[in-house]
């Protein structure tokens, strides 16, 4: 744990030389310290900075509070029972306690058989510590802790010696710098705890690569501390400063210059300058005294005056007299004036020809130009010939362009130089991954394209974005509940219960929990599947009513439970109740999401013949809806199928789940007598909150 202390703060050390952050590396380690005495895991700290190095930080601090505290249990563990059979087990809490346990009961151990105290063993340099500090004072009293927290430079802990005086005298004064309490020596800044447990040492911040020196400096170490000690100098008309920073010297303002009395000094970064303090005038030039001299025109310019003239210097200037000899183009005086002689322009300081052969002539000149020019005779020049123009299309495939005395061919976009240097052959983009996705590459170009579910950008043609499918104008219609994208597709989810996705991935299907038995209807109970759920629904007979048809078999969607009257003998009010029949059925409807028409939900068939005869009388049957009713949103109509009345009861309006109601129905049968009796039929209407 101590050698993880001595890296953490080299780290340390590094990072406060090179990152400046709103948060301070001493801020990361006391948060971790914070949360550590608050027992919190130190793998899942909130973060308090989004730096990298904070959280390292903030993680070792905390962790190394808890081995602290850790390693002092198992120190008190053993000098209190003398044992550690009480921390016997392997997880990572107990490990560090037991091991502080077992060498501190070593430490005993050895002091109580008289071995010294600093007996060479190899037991690690944590448990070399501990053993030594239970051996040296092993009695019961003294309780011994040892602590990392000494070994490395540290504001927080920078004491002076005279406010520990309490702690100093729990330790009997054998601390060389103070006492931490709990019988345990600390040192001061710069300095860490040897193994004796008393005496201190200096830390080498520099070996520990704990300095903050920057680039170009050299680290010095010094008792306590160090220092930073420039590693170049630097150099002539700088001086360096208290803080290894170089500055300019002023020479002018030092004096350390060799400016003249007619010359000012003005300094630059590093050195000096001296300027004339008078300005010479026209045709004068200051020599190094600062004295203004005349400039010989005649010898310092090249022909100052026109050919046949002769040149002579005057003071501040100078004067051109014609010679009486003029020689013609070519030709010019001799060194006495008396005749006429070629000029050799081929030799002349000009350089005629430019680079290309010279051949002199008697008055004249001629050149010999290189390939790719030709001679003027007019301007007597070689000038570069423009192959591009004088032989236009035979040179190169796509594009010529001139360079002096040659030409070089380039290819359009899309192609690339062949080796003979003349043709263009293909460019494959592709090989350079121009697309994020798929590349194809063509004569000339490239196109890229996008695997499905994605499309290639309108900004760069180059990326492939993600296509949210349930955001299309038909994403509505994609999934039957809820459409959820993701990179290159998107997936279908259906509510929580009651509901199951379907093979296609896109619809959603009714569980019918009463199959699979996973509804909790009771034994007197019959469970019916309705859209997302069931009900458990209990249907007894009336008094005076028996039950009918097979009751053992769950009904389905379209099996009424009917029951019929059965009156008791002389049972007056039951005998003239005109109710003949009570049956109870069930039906689930949607929540319809787009309602255009009236939907038909239950048929009412009948036996009596439409417009038929019933014995020596007509005979007619009325459908009616006396309750349960909401909103109006169902009425009932009778019709005529296979020469049979049937009523038919319909959904006229739409309705929102989820809702339960249910519809009363009479079906009555008319006779030319009157009324011969009804029969009663209750629709359970179960309303899903969904559509599907």
């Amino acid at each position: 744990m101590d050698l993880r202390v001595v890296v953490l703060a080299s780290l340390l050390g590094v990072l406060l030389g090179q990152e400046v952050q709103q948060i301070t590396i001493d801020e990361c380690c006391k948060d971790g310290q914070i949360r550590a005495s608050d027992n919190q895991a130190c793998s899942t700290l909130p973060l308090i900075s989004s730096s990298p190095t904070c959280r390292t930080v903030q993680e070792q601090c905390c962790v190394a509070v808890l081995e602290d505290n850790m390693c002092t249990t198992g120190i008190n563990v053993a000098k209190d029972q003398g044992a550690c059979d009480s921390l016997f087990s392997n997880t990572c809490e107990t490990k560090t306690t037991k091991m502080c346990c077992d060498c501190c009961l070593l430490g005993k151990t050895g002091q109580e058989q008289g071995l010294p105290c600093d007996h060479n063993l190899s037991l690690g340099y944590q448990c070399g510590l501990v053993y030594r500090a239970c051996c040296v004072y092993g009695t019961p009293d003294n309780q011994t802790e040892p602590t990392t927290q000494t070994e490395l430079p540290n504001k927080d802990e920078t004491k002076d010696p005279a406010n520990n005086s309490i702690l100093t005298d729990e330790c009997n004064g054998k601390c060389a710098h103070n006492c931490v309490g709990n019988d345990t020596c600390g040192c001061l800044k710069g300095y860490k705890l040897k193994p004796d447990g008393k005496s201190c040492e200096d830390i080498n911040e520099c070996w520990l690569g704990a300095s903050n020196c920057r680039v170009g400096e050299r680290c010095i170490n010094t008792d306590g501390s160090f220092r930073c000690q420039r590693e170049v100098s630097c150099g002539t008309g700088y001086e360096m400063t208290d803080n290894n920073s170089c500055e300019d010297i002023d020479e002018c303002e030092t004096k350390m210059h060799n400016c003249g009395p007619e010359f000012e000094c003005r300094n630059i970064q590093g050195s000096f300058r001296c300027h004339p303090k008078v300005t010479c005038g026209a045709g004068f030039i200051q020599d190094a005294l600062g004295n203004c001299i005349d400039i010989n025109e005649c010898v310092s310019q090249t022909g100052p005056c026109q050919r046949g003239q002769l040149c002579i210097n005057t003071v501040g200037s100078y004067t051109c007299q014609r010679n009486s000899i003029n020689c013609g183009r070519g030709y010019h005086l001799n060194d006495d004036g008396t005749r006429c002689i070629d000029i050799n322009e081929c030799d002349g300081p000009e350089k005629v020809c430019s680079g290309h052969g010279c051949v002199n002539t008697k008055g004249s000149y001629h050149c010999q130009c290189d390939n790719g020019y030709n001679f003027n005779s007019i301007s007597r020049l070689c000038e570069d010939l423009n192959e591009c123009m004088h032989y236009p299309g035979r040179l190169c495939a796509h594009k010529c362009d001139n360079t002096p005395g040659s030409y070089k061919c380039s290819c359009t976009t899309g192609f690339k130089l062949s080796r003979d240097g003349r043709n263009c052959d293909d460019l494959n983009e592709c090989e350079s991954n121009p697309c994020s996705q798929e590349c194809a590459n063509v004569y000339g170009s490239y196109q890229c394209y996008c695997r499905r579910g994605y499309q290639l950008s309108d900004t760069d043609g180059l990326t492939c974005e993600d296509i949210d499918e349930c955001a299309l104008p038909t994403g509505g219609h994609i999934c039957s509940y809820r459409c959820h994208n993701t990179p290159g597709s998107f997936h279908c989810s259906c509510p929580v219960s009651g509901y199951t996705l379907a093979p296609n991935g896109r619809s959603c299907q009714d569980i019918d929990e009463c199959v699979a038995g996973i509804h909790t209807c009771a034994d007197n109970q019959s469970c019916f599947n309705v859209q997302g759920g069931f009900r458990c629904l209990s249907f007894d007979c009336p008094d005076n009513y028996r039950r009918v048809g097979d009751s053992t078999s769950r009904p389905e969607r379209s099996d009424p439970i009917r029951c019929i009257k059965a009156c008791q003998p002389k049972d007056v009010a039951c005998i003239m109740d005109d109710a003949q029949s009570v049956s109870n059925t069930f039906i689930s409807l949607p929540t319809f999401r787009e309602f255009t028409k009236p939907e038909e939900i239950v048929f009412l068939r009948t036996t009596v013949p439409a417009y038929g005869s019933y014995r020596l009388g007509s005979y007619d049957v009325k459908f009616n809806i006396l309750e349960g009713n909401v909103e109006n949103a169902f009425d009932i109509i009778k019709r005529v199928e296979n020469g049979l009345y049937v009523g038919v009861v319909r959904q006229v309006k739409p309705l929102i789940g989820p809702l339960t109601t249910v519809l009363k129905l009479s079906m009555r049968n008319v006779t030319a007598q009157g009324d011969s009796g009804q029969s009663i039929i209750n629709v359970y209407v179960f309303v899903s909150e969904f559509w599907f």
